[in-house]
């Protein structure tokens, strides 16, 4: 079954550091463009950051600087390294994968941070 898996949420207080990573089947022949979106109750979907088969990087304004996404085409990952995180970093993270003909997404994890 082609999916994606993700790990690495959790709860961390204000100026910590978290780590997510997202595996995709190997039922998902072709990966170009992987990233990471998030989501709060009530509210859009929302990028985060985005890269490339190449390695090339995209970020939201509001975490350039705190976050680093970073691929393994070999594995079929992608990670999202959170530094600096705020209350505001709050959310249900989703990682997405593009396919041939179609987007891939994950489940979602929750990160939460405490004040």
């Amino acid at each position: 079954q082609a999916q994606l898996v993700e790990s690495g949420g959790g709860l961390v207080q204000a100026g910590g550091s978290l780590t997510l990573s997202c595996a995709a089947s190997r039922m998902i022949f072709f990966i170009n463009d992987m990233g990471w979106y998030r989501q709060v109750s009530g509210k859009p979907r929302e990028l985060v950051a985005t890269i490339t088969r190449y390695n090339s990087t995209n970020y939201a304004d509001s975490v350039k600087g705190r976050f680093t996404i970073s691929r393994d085409n070999a594995k079929n990952a992608v990670y999202l390294q959170m530094n600096s995180l705020k209350p505001e970093d709050t959310a249900v993270y989703y990682c997405i994968a593009q396919g041939i003909s179609r987007n891939y997404w994950g489940q979602g994890t929750q990160v939460t941070v405490s004040s």
